[in-house]
């Protein structure tokens, strides 16, 4: 079967986009699957960053550019048996090609949508998205259309950390310092994290550090800067940019893991600021860090409050759970062994399996 996989933000080195080409991994083992796009730098970046297993899969020029005309685009479209396309809430018109649409978050488009749109509707052969959170927010919005979750592939290690002699006191937060056009910009809360963090030093704990790993794009990097100047004078540091694998060797050290996206928004108005899923969360739990993390979005999905990990709702309920198990060896190894073993409900196998299936 020839496939081709659209993903409008390969520019962006984010775990939506490591998600749709580990898909167009999967899929190459069988098939034949092309990845529109035009600078292959982005391809490669891509990875760099995750260590993705790309060699089978070819690149081809980006169809779904605005360059390209209709009706180009239609007649390259019917070189392909399915279209699979990671979708902001627009749909492609490629009859009579099968079109799978993916989607990663809460989209904001109206359920009054246009005539055209409904007739493009109607071509749509199923709909995926990462999280039962994506779906709830989006279901309304393509009656009658086929859906299902398959949740995005967690690279994870051995676990044998989980006790390890390597832990230091470390609390750890991974994740995107921004995003340009979300309505916030804090949208991740490291600046939130920060704060919370010089607040437990200042309430006496001590001889533990907070460790920021942020990928920052250039343009951002002034913000960054501003960031990184808040935690002046605290056991606060901060690594930009780096790889999997390096990243990995950060989870191994740390004891507990923090995510905060979504605090102190109105998230049935505005569900985009809440975690859609949490890849980083779920890598954390893998190596036995223990989740301290927010009970919203994604978030709630992949940790079970008091068993694999702690939620929490507000400010002084962060603190005071994170101190709990900062204080409590006992629950830390607990919740660090259940954490590794829920992690393995999110393996790249699972989700190869699930992509497999849908996908005939």
């Amino acid at each position: 079967m020839r496939i081709g996989v659209f993903d409008p933000y390969l520019d962006d080195v984010g775990g939506g986009e490591k998600y749709m080409m580990m898909l167009a991994s999967c899929l190459a083992e069988k098939h034949d699957v092309t990845v529109f796009w035009d600078n292959k730098e982005d391809i490669e970046a891509l990875k760099k960053r995750f260590g993705l297993p790309m060699d089978k899969i070819h690149i081809t020029k980006n169809i779904f550019s605005p360059k390209v005309g209709f009706f180009e685009r239609i007649k390259e479209t019917r070189n392909y048996e399915s279209i699979i396309f990671l979708s902001d809430g627009s749909i492609p018109f490629i009859f009579p090609t099968k079109l799978f649409l993916h989607i990663q978050q809460p989209l904001s488009i109206s359920k009054n949508r246009n005539f055209k749109d409904k007739i493009k509707r109607k071509h749509i052969s199923a709909i995926f998205y990462n999280s039962e959170f994506t779906k709830h927010f989006n279901d309304p919005l393509f009656p009658g259309v086929k859906n299902t979750v398959i949740y995005p592939p967690v690279a994870l290690g051995n676990g044998e950390q989980g006790t390890g002699n390597r832990r230091e006191n470390i609390i750890l937060h991974v994740g995107r310092f921004r995003i340009s056009n979300m309505a916030t910009t804090d949208y991740k809360k490291q600046g939130f994290m920060v704060e919370a963090f010089k607040k437990l030093v200042d309430q006496g704990l001590k001889n533990w550090q907070f460790w920021v790993a942020a990928s920052v794009k250039k343009e951002d990097e002034e913000l960054f800067e501003t960031l990184k100047k808040k935690a002046k004078g605290y056991p606060v540091a901060f690594h930009v940019n780096k790889t999997s694998n390096e990243l990995f060797d950060l989870y191994r050290k740390a004891k507990i893991y923090w995510h905060a996206s979504g605090y102190g928004e109105d998230i049935e108005k505005h569900p985009e600021l809440a975690e859609h899923f949490g890849m980083s969360t779920v890598e954390a739990m893998g190596e036995g860090v223990v989740p301290v993390v927010i009970n919203c979005g994604g978030q709630k999905e992949i940790v079970t409050d008091g068993k694999n990990g702690l939620l929490w709702n507000t400010e002084e309920e962060f603190l005071d759970k994170t101190k709990k198990v900062v204080d409590d060896e006992k629950l830390w190894h607990t919740l660090s062994q259940n954490a590794i073993l829920r992690a393995q409900d999110f393996s790249e196998d699972k989700f190869f399996e699930k992509v497999r299936e849908f996908i005939k």
